[in-house]
Order: structure tokens, then sequence, then C-alpha cells
């Protein structure tokens, strides 16, 4: 599918929401090199959408996929504000379970259904018709803003760290906002002032030189499918908690007023995590409640396994090799190299007998936290308030968006994480879906919130 296509007809659909749909149609999967001219199609087209607003654009090189950025005309003696988001998208697999095609979007039950409708097209789309609505209306925008957009988040932004320190200068902020994370209900205006970090990795065990008979050989050699069964089930101990030696070490723990204040947060009770997942029960660390474990407690997780025959029927086999895929999701303090360290550790002192093992490390990214009763987050919750009609929550976020530390490490500010997607929206998952609503608040949002930090 291509971006460049025929559009489908949307009746009555606002011109908003068409610049949605022609973002949307860009099937921009930055993992994938065949769609390498899909992503840099979809910058131009960011582009050409930004110039025609008036603002100032540039596409920039980088060693894969381009960087985009836009300024209006800097006035001395205003506050600068940058806003990130990303414009490559997860892979659709597997498409079969798809209702609609997924970069052909259509508005279904009052949501935008479409890859990227939430990660993080129709979030960060909403900031540009923000400022492109408030250029119309007023003229001119209340600070110097630049507008920074990037391919390549969904790979976990290998080439931004090294063009933020090259354009530091000209990137010079005050504060950054993003909204590439999530509202705890429907409805619910939502701070996001922390961000879990992240570790990957991979592990593959080996064992004979070949695939083996099951029935020759079975019983006399090690069989790598069970030895990494073993290998997953020795990461944690009975009750949930982490089984790594020294994974809590450096554990920043919760404040007792962060406790507080998330008890009463509606829409994240256990019961309601429970329902979103369709899970049959809970299952983590004790002592914490789910929201708890997912915005402040670090985790390790299976994100694949595999190994042997894997088709229909029976194929008596002894595999040759397995592999399991790791991502561990860290907290404030904890360093993602020094927790690398310790799983690969880990790892080899328990491999089973009879396989050897190999780690491969993955990408990575630091925690991220921040004061949301610093002056910027009192006027991020005003905007919030204003844009939603209700009194905002305050929450840590379970995902990670490793670029944010990195921001801070290199141009010394804050980021406000203004969250509008919600957690039925499917991303990286089949039948991804964004609320018009929401889209049609975070325009609204925008504008109040550049106002706000203008003050």
């Amino acid at each position: 599918m291509r971006g460049t296509g025929p559009q489908v007809e949307h009746s009555g659909v606002t011109p908003e929401l068409e610049d949605l749909f022609a973002f949307l149609r860009f099937p921009s999967v930055s993992t994938d090199s065949r769609n390498a001219g899909d992503v840099r199609a979809c910058a131009d087209w960011l582009i050409g959408k930004l110039q025609a607003m008036g603002l100032t654009a540039q596409l920039h090189e980088t060693p894969r996929h381009p960087v985009v950025v836009a300024r209006n005309v800097h006035v001395e003696g205003r506050r600068t504000v940058l806003i990130y988001g990303h414009y490559d998208v997860q892979p659709v697999d597997p498409l079969a379970l798809w209702n609609t095609p997924p970069f052909e979007p259509e508005i279904r039950d009052g949501k935008i259904w479409a890859r990227g409708a939430t990660d993080n097209k129709g979030q960060m789309l909403a900031h540009v018709l923000g400022v492109e609505k408030t250029l119309r209306e007023e003229g001119e925008l209340p600070v110097n803003l630049i507008f920074l957009f990037e391919g390549e988040e969904e790979i976990g932004s290998p080439n931004l760290a090294a063009f933020l320190e090259a354009h530091k200068a000209e990137l010079k902020c005050d504060v950054i906002a993003i909204s590439d994370t999530g509202m705890v209900a429907p409805g619910v205006p939502t701070l996001g002032y922390g961000l879990r970090g992240i570790a990957c990795c991979e592990a593959t065990l080996r064992g004979p030189k070949g695939d083996l008979h099951s029935g020759l050989f079975g019983g006399a050699v090690a069989n790598p499918a069970t030895a990494v069964a073993r290998l997953v089930a020795s990461m944690h101990d009975e009750t949930g908690k982490v089984a790594v030696d020294g994974f809590y070490d450096d554990v920043r723990p919760l404040e007792a007023w962060e406790r507080e204040m998330w008890s009463k947060v509606a829409g994240v009770s256990d019961s309601e995590f429970l329902r979103i997942t369709g899970s049959p029960g809970l299952f983590g660390e004790p002592g914490y409640s789910s929201a708890e474990r997912t915005w402040a407690r670090p985790t390790a997780e299976v994100n694949g396994i595999g190994g042997g025959y894997q088709g229909e029927g029976s194929k008596t086999v002894l595999p040759a090799e397995a592999f399991v895929k790791f991502s561990f999701r860290l907290v404030p303090d904890q360093e993602p190299g020094d927790i690398m360290n310790k799983v690969k550790a880990h790892l080899e002192a328990h491999c089973p007998p009879g396989v050897t093992v190999e780690v491969e490390v993955g990408h990575d990214g630091k925690p991220y936290v921040a004061d949301p009763h610093s002056k910027f987050g009192l006027a991020a919750q005003t905007a919030l308030r204003k844009a939603f009609d209700a009194e905002p929550v305050l929450i840590r976020e379970g995902g990670s968006i490793p670029i944010v530390q990195t921001f801070r490490d290199i141009l010394g500010v804050d980021t406000l994480l203004l969250g509008l997607a919600l957690a039925d929206a499917q991303i990286h998952a089949p039948n991804e879906n964004f609320p018009v609503e929401n889209f049609e608040a975070g325009i609204r949002l925008n504008q109040a919130l550049l106002k706000e930090l203008a003050l």
C-alpha cells in the first residue's frame, strides 16, 4: 500500500481530519528497508504542510531516515517551546487481523482506524494543526516555536542524539512538549512526569550442530527448546519478582504522595486492568497495585520465544537452537548498561547444561522523571484543564521514550508529556485507533499550552 495512492472519500469530514487521513496513508514503517521511500515521502509531505502554514521547514538527512525541523520567526524575549513527534510507524503484521486496511484510514464508532492513528501521527498532527489554527486566528504565536519530528522513534531513535549534539545551538529551548503517551481514561486529561527506561536483548541457545531425530537422539543430548524454557523460568521467582542478582539495587522507591495520588486516579484500578487486558487474573511483583507496577517498578518480560518445528501437526525433531527476546523496563536511578551486564551474567550462570548461550544486546534508553509541580508543569496542567474542561491527573508512564532523557542530557531542559492515547488504542497491534474527540482536543490543547507557556 502506498501513501500516495487514491484517496478514500469521507463524507462530512473536516479539513483537519482530511489532513490526518493524508498523513496516515503513508506506510512509513521505519524498521523495514522496503518502506524507506514511503518514510521519506511522509517527511516530504510534512515539509510541505509546515511550509504552507508559513513556517520555515527543513529536511535534515541522517544515516537512515530524515529529521524534519520547522520554526516560526523567533522574537527576542519570548520563551522557546520545542514540540517533538515521530512520523514513523510500527509494522502492521499480522495483517490478517486488521478489520480494515491499515493505511486506508476510516472513521467508525467515533474513532479513526489506521496504523499510526495514535502512535504518533494523530497526536503530533494535532499540535501542528493547533499551531495552524492559532496562526490563522491570531496571525502569530505567543512563543518561539520549534517543531522536531523524526522518522526513527520506532527503531530506538539511533541517529537523533547525534543530530541534537550537532544542532544544539539552534535547538536551544526553555521546555519540550510531547504527545506520545496516554490518558488514564476517556475525558480525563493526563500529565505524565515520568517514563520507564528500557534495555533489550536476545539470547540464543545452541545444542547439536543440526536438527536431530527426537527418537534417535532425544534423551542423549540436551534440547535447546527445553533449555530456553528453563532459562526463561529462571528470570522470576514464584511471586513475580525479577530474580536477576542486583536487579533492584538502584531502584528509587515510590514517594508516599505518589502512592496516595495514584490510588485515587480513575481508570487504573486492578479491576480496570483486568477489563482492559481481558486477562483471567493479575500477576506481578507483590506489594504494589497494577498502576504502581507499570508506572514505577522495573520489569523483565519475554517478547518472543521460539525454536523447532512451528508448522501444523507433529514433526519429531530435536532443534539445534532456540531463542528468546527480552525487554527490561527500568525506573529512575537504574542504568541500562548496568542492568544489561547483570542480565548477561544471570543468563550465563543459569544456562542449562548441554547447550551454550549467546546474548546479543539490543537498544536501550534511560528512565526519566521530572517535577510535575514546576512552573512549566503547572502551566501544562492549566492547558489540559482548559482543553478538556476537567481536572488533570498526574502519572508516570509505563512505556519508554528513550529520547526524552537524551533531550535533558543534551539540551538541558525538561519535557511535558501530554498524552492523548487511550488504553484500548491498540498501538503496535492490529486495529490501531484514535478517538476523533481526542484528536480535536489535542488541537485545543496545543493552542492553550502555547498561551500558558508564554506567561
